[in-house]
């Protein structure tokens, strides 16, 4: 594709344009090995918590739809069974409820916004209100935002960037993606079609992604050469 060829770009919001997912994850995950005196450290909890909550994620699309909410608590339930454990996970959950709707922004954000003249959408694996709420904070627009419960789906699966691609009304081929997840990220854009560009932060989250990525960068600053613009 060359450097002209690009009339969109798409964005992932949480972990990419907002900071601090790892860290409410990790808040949230201390808490839980406190509060239930869990035999494990809360990092080891973290990863076995994460993994069971991609798994859920990827089977909650379409017609057997779950809000990102519910696929939290429910792969935490799922997760707290394998110690025995039969708990309300609602309240063990807060600080990553607060943290959907208020979250920090990458300090590399607004220049993008500045540099860049291209429209773009906001693709996220996000209940709408939470996405909604933290855009509205952090004083940001784009030409489109498609949720994961707009789409009734979850990335990778295509569906949500072919609502993306039918919202701006441009060609996957003319589009690059951007995300900090390879599982999600990458390979959601590149099952639709789409050039996928991993945000590589040093503070990235877990993630059980094994696609290979048309572009690798570690800042949002260095996406305008990367376009052309």
């Amino acid at each position: 594709m060359g450097r002209d060829g690009i009339d969109a770009l798409f964005i992932d919001f949480y972990g990419t344009i907002a900071a601090g997912d790892r860290a409410a994850v990790e808040a949230t995950c201390q808490h839980i090995v406190q509060t239930l005196e869990l035999p494990m450290t809360a990092p080891a909890f973290a990863v076995m918590w994460g993994e069971r909550f991609f798994a859920t994620i990827d089977a909650s699309n379409h017609d057997d739809f779950r809000m990102l909410h519910d696929c939290e608590t429910i792969s935490l339930a799922e997760t707290l069974s394998e110690f025995g454990l039969d708990v309300d996970p609602h309240p063990l959950v807060g600080i990553l409820d607060e943290y959907w709707h208020d979250p920090p922004m990458h300090a590399d954000v607004l220049h993008l916004f500045e540099t860049l003249d291209l429209p773009i959408c906001c693709v996220s694996n996000a209940d709408t209100i939470p996405l909604r709420s933290a855009l509205e904070k952090l004083g940001l627009s784009f030409a489109a935002v498609i949720t994961s419960e707009d789409a009734r789906c979850y990335k990778p699966d295509p569906a949500i960037f072919a609502m993306a691609l039918d919202a701006l009304g441009v060609d996957a081929s003319r589009v690059m993606h951007v995300g900090d997840s390879v599982h999600s990220d990458v390979n959601g854009a590149r099952s639709a079609g789409i050039t996928a560009i991993w945000l590589r932060r040093d503070e990235r989250i877990h993630d059980v992604g094994r696609s290979s990525p048309d572009h690798t960068i570690s800042s949002l600053a260095e996406l305008p050469d990367l376009l052309g613009r």
